[in-house]
Formats: C-alpha cells, sequence, structure tokens
C-alpha cells in the first residue's frame, strides 16, 4: 500500500510512477526500456523491503535518486514537480546541488 501525501492509502500503480517519470522525460533522449527499468528498480527496492506500506515520498526519492543518473534535465523537471517548488530561489537550490 501506498500511503500518500494526505494520509489516503491505496494500492501501488506502476502506471502512476510511469506517468510522471514520461512527463520528465519528454523530448529528452530516454529510451522507453530506460523508463522501464527504472521503474523495475524501484519496484524491486520496495518490495524487497520489509515495509508492507510506503509512503510517497520514498517513492519520490527512489525515482529521483535513479533518474538522476539517466538524465539530469529529466531529474529536475521530475523534482519541480514532486517536491512543488514555492518560488524560483527553491528551484535554484536544488539546481546547485545538482551541479556540484
Amino acid at each position: 500500500m501506498v500511503i500518500k501525501k494526505d494520509g489516503r492509502r491505496e494500492p501501488f500503480d506502476r502506471w502512476k510512477i510511469k506517468s510522471g517519470i514520461l512527463k520528465a522525460c519528454e523530448k529528452r533522449p530516454v529510451s522507453l526500456e530506460q523508463v522501464d527499468a527504472l521503474i523495475d528498480e524501484v519496484e524491486r527496492a520496495l518490495f524487497n523491503s520489509s515495509d508492507h506500506e510506503v509512503s510517497t515520498d520514498t517513492i519520490g526519492l527512489s525515482v529521483m535518486e535513479r533518474l538522476k543518473r539517466i538524465d539530469e534535465v529529466a531529474y529536475v523537471r521530475f523534482a519541480s514537480v514532486y517536491r512543488q517548488f514555492k518560488d524560483l530561489n527553491e528551484f535554484m537550490t536544488e539546481l546547485k546541488t545538482l551541479l556540484t
């Protein structure tokens, strides 16, 4: 089960993760095979953990960690939606950590 930010619980849905990643990778040199492999890694890590419930934060961080290795622009796009930056300063801080 996935624990949403508002506390609701719902079944794990691979398509929701894939949809977000595909949006982040739009017009980037990232293949569907890479996206599917990334999701497979995330799923495997989640299902191999001893936790029966996982937060959306855990899933998002796991996706971001892997996406960063594949395409930095897609990573920033995904992070901007996932982290819901409130202003340009928060966004720039994330970019600076990426560049260091």
